[in-house]
């Protein structure tokens, strides 16, 4: 999340992942037919006039084209020289629950000075997504949650009504949209963007959730491509047992590079000790109970919220903000920040309806279920399994088996080289998962890796930059197996104890798969 929330100022949003068969999509998916795309009526945007603003009219389900409609929030930041100008750049910032709208407004804090010189720079809010008929749920029913820790059979059932019970609310709030919020939708809706914009081929970014919308859009609209960029990528490919351990195995890797790093820096506050030993003595407190916040005595901090932080800040890094975090817990915590929330009646939550129809990740019972935990736990033992996946994982328990775009492996044809990035050390889409995808797409792919730390590779050195941009704009592809070396975050590069907006992915205060 480092490189947009630096650009955007929010915390995260939403989410997305894996789990159930790895089932077999078609190989030639069948492009959707939907009815005319009328131009954008293009006027500054309310928020900043330098960039303009719009909607286009599709359909919320691609199988009915001629049915209900919504309109597609859409802003375009112009070439700034025209004379150079190459086509249009559609970009995303994942989640899912990123807004590619606001994503845009902020573009020219995150693309290069070249990158702005040569490409509209296109960004949208993806169907049931802020300005685009957002996905809404009850505050009320969100925070009625039970435990996402079912000790037996009788609390994993209750776990279920639950979820069934939030998706009915969600979908009364919603209407309609709440059932077509998928990938799927969203790869159409681009490709009617291209349409409506009067461009035979788009270039697109997208980093983490939006390496999923990319791969697919790939797969369905290959040859509508001239250059793609996916950063952090997504694994569409996993069943529920590997995608456990994959998240699982680069949470804790996270972890083990932020115990590096404070042993070698003085500027770590933790700096000398024992890092891991005082991590898990400050859990076990929070278990027994013993850590309040200071702004509601009647709140005990948990260890789930103190995981939720430290997690939330391996996407920046913020190594430092989170040390003196941890050792403020520790003695007399003086955080709150960390661990507040906002009220409404309503709130934006695209994912349940996006992550549940993009994965047919389904645990059936109890047994199932303490199975995935205990593993989860001895493959990450100081995170105690991924926050993101485990919550992920949950979040589908109880719902319909079916889904509307299941796990299947990628199947890329009639497309351009594609660029991947990944971060070696990224707590939310591990490096394997890159490299998997890498090895199913191998005739159509690049991966290039950062050495380094975080989520997002796109601006984290002149390498990952200039490789990015010679790629775009000159079409240059680098040599498999390119790598960039690894650079230091700047001391109090990002802040941990920003008060996120509510739900920042599956749960408050736990960003998703979003850039």
């Amino acid at each position: 999340m480092r490189p947009i929330i630096r650009a955007l100022g929010g915390v995260g949003t939403a989410v997305a992942l894996v789990v159930g068969m790895a089932s077999t999509a078609s190989a030639d998916p069948v492009e959707a037919q939907g009815p005319d795309t009328a131009a954008v009526d293009w006027k500054p945007c309310p928020e900043l006039a330098e960039v303009e603003c719009g909607t286009l009219r599709l359909p919320i389900d691609w199988a009915k084209p001629r049915g209900e409609e919504f309109d597609l929030a859409v802003a375009r930041r112009k070439a700034t020289d025209p004379a150079k100008r190459i086509g249009v750049l559609v970009i995303n910032p994942g989640g899912p629950g990123g807004s590619g709208v606001d994503f845009a407004l902020g573009a020219n804090r995150y693309f290069s000075t070249a990158v702005q010189e040569r490409f509209d720079i296109i960004g949208f809010d993806p169907r049931g997504v802020a300005r685009s008929r957002p996905v809404k749920c009850s505050l009320d029913v969100l925070l009625r949650q039970p435990s996402t820790y079912p000790t037996n059979q009788a609390e994993f059932d209750k776990l279920g009504r639950y979820n069934r019970e939030l998706a009915a609310d969600c979908r009364t709030q919603t209407g309609p949209m709440y059932d077509h919020a998928d990938t799927i939708g969203v790869v159409n809706d681009i490709d009617a963007l291209r349409r409506s914009l009067g461009e035979r081929k788009i270039n697109y970014y997208g980093v983490s959730y939006g390496t999923l919308i990319g791969q697919q859009y790939a797969e369905r609209y290959g040859r509508n491509i001239r250059t793609m960029v996916i950063d952090s990528n997504m694994d569409h490919s996993l069943d529920t047992w590997r995608f456990n351990e994959t998240e699982a195995r680069t949470a804790e890797d996270s972890f083990t590079e932020f115990v590096k790093w404070c042993d070698r820096t003085e500027a770590c506050a933790l700096h000398g000790r024992d890092v891991a030993k005082f991590w898990d003595d400050l859990l076990a407190k929070a278990d027994r109970g013993e850590i309040t916040d200071p702004n509601d005595p009647t709140y005990k901090v948990t260890a789930d919220d103190i995981i939720g932080v430290a997690f939330r800040s391996f996407y920046g890094p913020g190594w430092q903000p989170l040390a003196q975090l941890l050792l403020d817990l520790a003695t007399a915590p003086t955080t709150p920040a960390a661990f507040a929330v906002k009220t409404a009646e309503t709130v934006e939550n695209p994912f349940p309806a996006v992550f549940c129809q993009d994965w047919g990740i389904r645990v059936h019972n109890q047994r199932e279920f303490s199975t995935l935990v205990r593993r989860a736990n001895q493959i990450a033992p100081h995170m105690r399994g991924s926050a993101l996946g485990h919550s992920a994982m949950t979040g589908c328990i109880g719902l319909p088996e079916k889904v509307n775009n299941p796990q299947h492996r990628l199947h890329i044809k009639n497309a351009p080289k594609i660029l991947m990035l990944n971060a070696l050390h990224d707590p939310a889409t591990g490096y394997e998962w890159a490299v998997n995808a890498n090895r199913q797409s191998r005739d159509t792919t690049v991966l290039v890796t950062y050495e380094g730390w975080g989520h997002g590779v796109y601006d984290r050195s002149q390498c990952t930059q200039q490789t990015t941009d010679d790629y775009l704009i000159q079409q240059r592809v680098p040599r498999h197996g390119t790598r960039c070396a690894a650079v230091e975050p700047p001391i109090g590069a990002a802040r941990v104890a920003e008060a996120p907006r509510l739900p920042a992915g599956p749960k408050p205060g736990l960003p998703g798969w979003l850039g």
